[in-house]
């Protein structure tokens, strides 16, 4: 358990945004595709395609309180998961702390 909470620490302070996904997950696939319509860059890590994804799983669970995905970070911090995300967008804190860790080019006015 502990190799694989280490290997998540150093991905998710290794990307300014980082999501624990997988690839057949719709929560996951909205969360990525929302990212992406805001022009963010984003990690992504498809737990379902990793040889330790169950154990990084398990790891975030202990880690952050969350056991399911999509599990976000945002400049190291733990986000949540869709809801989160969403919510975050919903009170415009979202954007702002994508601007911060440099995850959105800042070529697009703001309407």
């Amino acid at each position: 358990m502990e190799a694989a909470l280490n290997k998540a620490k150093e991905i998710v302070s290794s990307s300014p945004v980082v999501v624990f996904s997988k690839t057949y997950c719709g929560y996951c696939k909205r969360v990525k595709d929302f990212l992406t319509q805001l022009g963010a860059s984003y990690k992504v890590i498809e737990l379902d395609t990793q040889n330790d994804g169950g154990d990084i799983q398990s790891a975030l669970a202990e880690w952050t309180g969350q056991g399911t995905v999509p599990n976000v970070f945002i400049g190291g911090k733990h986000i949540g998961g869709c809801d989160a995300v969403m919510e975050k967008h919903k009170t415009d804190e979202l954007v702002p702390l994508l601007n911060d860790v440099g995850a959105i080019a800042n070529n697009f006015a703001h309407c």
